[in-house]
């Protein structure tokens, strides 16, 4: 039986699923946070540090700010993306206003952008706002 090793994104509790279990709706041990539910979650610059480093499925991160019409926009599809990615891939996002200084950690020139990662690196980069059909094949 493989485990899969996602990050908590409520309290950063590191947690091994079974493979099979993911589609299932699997809870953080600590917390009991749901890991892999198909809801996008909130995320601040430490979480997703951590979680883009450690998650072995992939990580999709919106970074947004709730002036921008075009992140506004978009934020129901990627809503439906995740909901279709579940088990397959985790959402996040990321205020960028709130959280100022992801924005030069990543090298974010524009928001509405979404990063890929797996296994801890970078693997894909977009710009621009999206249908939910486009974020799940951007997801992999």
């Amino acid at each position: 039986m493989s485990t899969v090793k996602l990050v908590c994104l409520d309290c950063g509790q590191v947690n091994r699923v079974p493979s099979e279990r993911l589609e299932q709706g699997p809870r953080c041990g600590t917390c009991g946070a749901g890991l892999a539910s198909g809801k996008v979650a909130e995320v601040d610059l430490a979480t997703l540090q951590k979680a883009a480093k450690t998650d072995e499925l992939p990580l999709v991160v919106d970074f947004w700010a709730p002036w921008c019409g075009p992140c506004r926009m978009m934020a129901p599809e990627f809503a439906k993306a995740a909901t279709t990615l579940k088990g397959r891939a985790r959402l996040v996002k990321l205020n960028t206003e709130a959280d100022p200084q992801a924005g030069a950690r990543y090298a974010i020139r524009g928001i509405p952008t979404m990063l890929r990662f797996e296994r801890g690196r970078e693997t894909a980069r977009q710009s621009g706002a999206v249908r939910a059909e486009a974020i799940v094949g951007f997801a992999g």
